[in-house]
């Protein structure tokens, strides 16, 4: 099944899920960390898959993306302060219900602007869409995607 089957929400999703998953404030670099992060906690194996390779290439590297599918610990892959508290919002908001923690939210805030946390929660959401859309209809990852992940030993 595809989006295009129902031509009057293929624009609109594709505006929004173009803006949030976009360029904006947000690296790159962290917005992978979003998009990733949140599909291995949703278990979206389309999403992993396809990730893992935008990850590599955007630029983070293997022990990185191994941390973010949960393979490695996060603490193992990334010195920066900063960017541990960033994952740990992303799990908090991803893969838990009801509110952010307050020990969550002031690590993050101390290290990350507002406007840049609300555009990653965004970003967040948009992933959780697709997470639900491509689990649920159970899209095959490309043959090219696997064959990629098999040369980084990533399947």
């Amino acid at each position: 099944a595809a989006l295009a089957n129902v031509p009057e929400l293929l624009g609109p999703t594709l505006a929004f899920v173009g803006a949030a998953l976009g360029q904006a404030a947000a690296t790159t670099r962290h917005k992978e960390f979003a998009i990733l992060r949140t599909s291995v906690l949703m278990g979206c194996r389309y999403c992993v898959h396809a990730h893992t390779a935008v990850a590599l290439d955007v630029g983070l590297d293997v022990l990185e993306v191994r941390a973010l599918r949960g393979e490695v610990p996060i603490e193992e892959a990334f010195p920066d302060e900063a960017e541990r508290a960033l994952v740990r919002w992303i799990d908090a908001m991803a893969g838990a219900s009801g509110p952010v923690g307050d020990d969550i939210w002031s690590s993050a805030r101390a290290m990350w602007p507002d406007h840049l946390l609300v555009e990653l929660s965004v970003t967040i959401g948009a992933t959780l869409f697709l997470n639900r859309f491509a689990t649920g209809f159970e899209l095959p990852t490309s043959q090219g995607v696997l064959d990629r992940l098999g040369r980084e030993d990533m399947r």
